[in-house]
């Protein structure tokens, strides 16, 4: 120890430069990152942050549910759509704390897979020098040579990776020259006790083999999921049933909504035309629908050159695949159909799908907007006067209170609709944007929207209004939800999930445990080396806690040594 004198001023460190405190800090920064710890917590932040996403409703699946939802909360509302919680997978923080995770795993994993090829190269270790204080231990001794107890361990121990040396004290031979007259079976030259042989045997490795198939899939599967983000598409049409009009992949426009990925423009899209033929649902008596399904015509690919449409069936999770694209069947609902006779003659017949207010009974709601015939009225002013709008409930099987009009099944038994007729200007001509399923209230508020009808209708009934129009209710048709998906990824996606399933399952089942056995020839009379017995000494450890070791120990202990000891083994053999 050095004692600085009184009068010698204490040495200071020496300051580090600003280029090596950057350099310790972004050091420093990225070990906390890779570490194991951090990819657990990020993995937990990402799960905890998917939560919203599955609660709250998403304006990548249905804005106007979204544009609802702000709207009953005028506060909190706005304030939540800041944060991006109504497009939580697309927001800046999910997909910060998405790209951290992947960082992690990989600067995780990868030491990791070095680690494990050098273990895969490195011998077993050797044997400890005090193998009675492992917690699996033996002793005794067996009526053979050393070196037979030894051979015949070995070949006990296929799918072992076995070590074999010589001597007690565990030192490489001078110079540390490996013999490999043998490679299954490396000698170290013996410096211990006389004819001692020792042999290490280690398995398992395929666990940690396990582990890492498990993170190198997870890291597939957030690179296969990022590559379907980015070059992927999805579109929601609906199409009215029983040989309706049908569509064409050809643009974005031809959806009611579409979300392509970010290096999508909307152009390329794989041309597909469907037709829907029928539609029927399947439902419970209490009204939960058990199963849809839809018979299709379709063309793709050279069957559009040729007109040569092609039959189909898509059921619910069972969708059509064709020019790398996925047809899913939705959901279904009812389109009412009405025909408006105005005071000249002229008729104007139009079919719109309404909403379902109720997945039990299928009430739906929603308006339907009809101009009048073109040269019917003079000026443009008049016109507009004159258009016509419905808005109202329609119930595929009607029960009536008095009347007020619900719906008492799904399936279209006994169809009604309960319904407000507008006259006036609906705001088709304005240019603002037009909700599917309800009137502009400010029409309405400003009296240019007149309400002049409020009836309970069944198929074939009408109501006049008091200029001479009459409307009537033709009844309903079933319309589809489809969605057509496109996942450039969804192959790796699947394979990521199915390596991660099996790497778990190695992982988990797979024990790693090591055995090291001594030998060396027992004592006869007055301190003589009497070769013809052995004693044997043996010692096993499991590097994981595993329950049953202790009873694998003892039956490997018994083949080893083929129950040739003369002493009592499981007296000596201690638990964990």
């Amino acid at each position: 120890m050095t004692v600085l004198d009184k009068h010698e001023a204490p040495v200071t460190p020496p300051r580090q430069s600003p280029l090596g405190r950057i350099w310790a800090f972004a050091r420093n920064t990225w070990r906390g990152l890779t570490s194991m710890r951090t990819a657990l917590v990020l993995l937990f932040l990402l799960a905890l942050a998917a939560i919203p996403g599955a609660l709250l409703p998403q304006r990548s699946l249905n804005a106007q549910k979204v544009d609802q939802y702000i709207i009953d909360r005028p506060t909190l509302g706005p304030w939540m759509d800041r944060f991006e919680l109504f497009d939580v997978f697309g927001s800046f923080w999910f997909t910060a704390i998405y790209v951290l995770l992947f960082i992690s795993l990989v600067g995780c994993i990868l030491p990791r897979v070095f680690d494990h090829y050098r273990a895969l190269r490195t011998p077993p270790v050797r044997a400890p020098r005090n193998l009675a204080r492992l917690p699996h231990h033996y002793s005794g001794t067996v009526e053979l040579g050393a070196e037979e107890v030894v051979a015949h361990a070995r070949k006990q121990l296929r799918g072992w990776r076995t070590e074999v040396r010589d001597g007690a004290s565990l030192r490489p031979r001078s110079g540390g020259q490996r013999d490999h007259e043998d490679p299954s079976e490396r000698r170290i030259k013996p410096s211990g006790r006389d004819g001692e042989i020792t042999l290490s045997a280690e398995k398992g490795y395929t666990r940690e083999l396990g582990n890492l198939v498990f993170h190198l899939s997870l890291v597939g599967l957030l690179v296969a999921i990022a590559v379907g983000k980015l070059f992927g598409y999805e579109g929601s049409v609906i199409v009215i049933a029983n040989n309706g009009p049908g569509f064409c992949t050809t643009s974005p426009a031809v959806f009611d909504s579409f979300r392509a990925g970010n290096v999508i423009d909307g152009t390329g899209i794989a041309p597909i035309c469907v037709r829907v033929k029928d539609f029927k649902a399947d439902y419970l008596q209490n009204g939960q629908a058990e199963m849809f399904t839809s018979n299709i015509e379709y063309q793709a690919g050279a069957d559009l050159q040729s007109n040569t449409w092609r039959n189909s069936t898509i059921q619910v999770n069972h969708p059509l695949r064709v020019a790398g694209d996925r047809l899913y069947l939705q959901g279904h609902g009812y389109a009412p159909t009405f025909t408006v006779t105005f005071p000249n003659g002229q008729t104007r017949t139009e079919t719109i799908q309404w909403r379902p207010e109720n997945a039990q009974t299928f009430l739906s709601s929603g308006v339907l907007r009809i101009d009048p015939p073109g040269g019917m009225y003079a000026t443009d002013e008049e016109r507009r006067k004159n258009q016509i709008a419905i808005e109202g409930l329609f119930a595929p099987t009607a029960l009536l209170h008095g009347n007020l009009l619900t719906s008492s099944f799904p399936v279209m038994n006994d169809p009604a609709v309960a319904v407000d007729v507008y006259r006036g200007d609906t705001g088709l001509d304005t240019g603002k944007p037009q909700s599917l399923f309800s009137l502009d209230p400010e029409q309405i508020k400003q009296g240019r929207l007149a309400k002049e009808a409020r009836v309970n209708l069944r198929p074939g009934e009408s109501t006049t209004l008091p200029n001479g129009t009459k409307v009537t209710f033709d009844g309903a048709q079933e319309f589809v939800n489809l969605q057509v998906s496109h996942d450039p990824a969804q192959q790796w996606v699947l394979v990521s999930a199915l390596a991660m399933m099996a790497g778990l399952l190695v992982s988990l089942l797979v024990k790693r445990r090591r055995i090291w056995m001594r030998v060396y020839p027992a004592e006869g009379e007055a301190g003589t080396v009497d070769k013809r017995r052995t004693v044997v000494e043996m010692g096993g450890l499991a590097r994981t806690d595993q329950a049953g070791w202790g009873g694998e120990f003892d039956k490997l202990r018994a083949r080893l040594l083929d129950q040739r000891s003369s002493g009592q083994p499981g007296s000596e053999t201690t638990g964990e």
